[in-house]
């Protein structure tokens, strides 16, 4: 398996990932255009890395990375986990730990202090999951709808 910058070409298989999910299913919609002009705009974006795991050719992992520079922490930079996702076939093997631990050792070779992620408070499994990395639940994440 391989880890590397998603191209235009893995789009549709990254979305499928983003909606095949309970939570996903209820937001995303496969084969609408809008989400190639999403992707131009990420990989337009040095602080971005949209990766994607490939096994057999096939696109079986996804996770993108954002890099967020800021003031506090001695002007420390953040790496940003987000939209971590494993093709449903292919859970429970360990390739989701594997994309985890690419994000940190990047992260950290791009000179971040910390990683940080978040996760709806729907997903317990996803929860377990980040504990078990190393990950602590040290603060409480909101968000407010604009759209």
């Amino acid at each position: 398996m391989e880890i590397r910058r998603a191209t235009a070409d893995d789009v549709p298989a990254i979305v499928a990932m983003l909606a095949d999910d309970p939570l996903g299913a209820t937001r995303e919609t496969p084969g609408d255009p809008v989400y190639a002009e999403a992707f131009k705009d990420i990989d337009a974006d040095p602080r971005q890395f949209l990766a994607v795991a490939v096994a057999e050719g096939e696109v079986v992992g996804t996770l993108q990375l954002t890099f967020i520079p800021g003031l506090s922490r001695l002007g420390a930079t953040r790496a940003l986990i987000e939209a971590v996702r494993v093709r449903s076939d292919q859970r429970g093997g360990g390739l989701g730990g594997t994309l985890i631990q690419w994000a940190v050792d990047t992260a950290r070779e791009r000179g971040a202090a910390m990683v940080q992620l978040t996760t709806d408070a729907s997903r317990e499994d996803a929860h377990r999951f980040y504990e078990r990395l190393g990950f602590v639940a040290s603060h409480v994440g909101m968000k407010l709808p604009l759209r």
